[in-house]
């Protein structure tokens, strides 16, 4: 289902690259002081943990649960995961920043890389916090690549797991292939070199890690995200290669399933997550989505100088706003 939005930034955050690095920069307290916060280790499969950064309530048990899941080389701390941290915690969320495999200097804690088909990780901290915890409201909440692995999770659990009582994500990569395709065109090459950039330096703190696991040679001469995806994270992630591996990895093969109330915000002028991915009949359909589409945004930026009210960061507004709304 489409919702109208909003969403209006001044004039000269309507350039998407502006915007998309503007939160990035923009001076902001994030230093969760004033929230009680534990470390978790979640085991998701034999010999790989995840950590987590809790946020519980004094009533743990009754309150609601969002699980924060950051994107593309990013981890737990990044700036958008402790804002909307802190922002549903005082809405009264229980609120749980969970690094990616290797990220946030995990890199210890499994043999394995981290990839955008790993939502059974997500799927897996679910039924712990439900069976464990006796968690019964848990919201799954995604950044980018983050975003594709809790839609994925979320249409994989279907109606499985009762204690899944939605998911949000931000500018999801649905489609992998696409994505990345876009994410290599010359006019984001500020964003690819990044990426690329983070990626080799990951993969040589893991190799010295792991030694003999990896062979760093060939990651000399790689150009491109899709070339280190071909070699290192497609073999690491058990997939042909890497046109399998984003294939495969898409959540889109799985959103006509998704059974819990969902909320997608996506930009019509994101960089690199092609705004046609949106009209997959699959989301379009699926009354338990509600896609918000602003005509800009950049990329999980949306971020406004003039929000009447609220503050400058709509999309985390609006996801706590709808995980809210939809509590009993």
């Amino acid at each position: 289902m489409h919702a109208a939005t909003s969403f209006a930034p001044p004039f000269f955050l309507q350039n998407a690259h502006l915007m998309t690095l503007a939160p990035r920069y923009w001076p902001r307290e994030t230093s969760l002081r004033e929230i009680p916060q534990t470390e978790r280790l979640f085991t998701t499969e034999p010999g790989t943990q995840l950590l987590g950064f809790c946020h519980w309530q004094p009533h743990t048990s009754e309150s609601p649960t969002l699980i924060l899941v950051h994107g593309l080389e990013g981890c737990a701390d990044s700036h958008y995961m402790r804002g909307i941290a802190a922002k549903a915690y005082r809405r009264g969320f229980n609120v749980l920043r969970m690094n990616q495999r290797t990220c946030g200097g995990t890199e210890r804690l499994t043999p394995t890389l981290y990839n955008s088909g790993l939502s059974r990780d997500y799927c897996e901290i679910v039924r712990e916090l439900a069976a464990v915890d006796r968690l019964t409201r848990i919201w799954l909440v995604g950044y980018s690549m983050g975003g594709n692995l809790v839609l994925k999770a979320a249409g994989e659990i279907a109606a499985t797991m009762p204690a899944l009582a939605g998911a949000a994500a931000v500018c999801p990569n649905i489609d992998p292939t696409q994505c990345v395709a876009a994410l290599e065109q010359p006019r984001n090459w500020i964003y690819h070199q990044h990426f690329l950039s983070r990626l080799k330096a990951r993969m040589k703190r893991k190799a010295a890690l792991f030694p003999g696991k990896w062979n760093l040679e060939t990651m000399r001469s790689m150009k491109t995200i899709s070339q280190f995806d071909d070699y290192y994270t497609a073999r690491d992630g058990g997939y042909r290669n890497g046109a399998d591996y984003y294939n495969r990895a898409g959540a889109r093969h799985v959103l006509h399933r998704i059974a819990v109330p969902t909320l997608v915000i996506t930009a019509q002028d994101d960089p690199f997550i092609p705004y046609a991915l949106f009209a997959d009949p699959a989301l379009a359909e699926n009354r338990h989505i509600t896609l918000l589409a602003p005509r800009h945004g950049g990329h999980c930026g949306f971020f406004s100088l003039s929000p009447g009210g609220e503050d400058c960061y709509w999309a985390e507004n609006r996801i706590v706003e709808f995980a809210s709304q939809r509590q009993s």
